[in-house]
């Protein structure tokens, strides 16, 4: 059995230190983390199913530092790309149906 000398104050020194899970979450929103990984599922040799994982987590500030916006142009989840996409949709049907209205429509 090892006995514990209680009677120091001194902590070793390490690098920083988080004091709570609020200063590592602040942290990893902060500067990312990117966690990879790949699931393979093999039988008799044969390949059956391969899923590649690649996940950033961070805020969306530091996604944007990092080049990756793609929230803000997808329909699903931007009411800006939804509206811009419905202009786009409305003016390619108007152009069809001038087309349409003057006899010069491709078949």
């Amino acid at each position: 059995m090892t006995d514990v000398d209680f009677r120091q104050e001194q902590y070793p020194a390490s690098g920083p230190q988080a004091n709570n899970l609020a200063d590592i979450l602040e942290r990893v929103l902060d500067k990312g983390i990117v966690i990879a990984g790949d699931i393979k599922i093999d039988l008799l040799d044969i390949e059956l199913l391969t899923i590649r994982l690649r996940l950033f987590v961070a805020s969306v500030d530091t996604a944007k530092k990092a080049g990756i916006d793609w929230w803000e142009s997808d329909p699903a989840l931007s009411s800006r790309a939804s509206r811009d996409a419905l202009h786009e949709e409305n003016r390619e049907l108007r152009e069809r149906l001038r087309a349409l209205e003057s006899g010069t429509a491709e078949e």
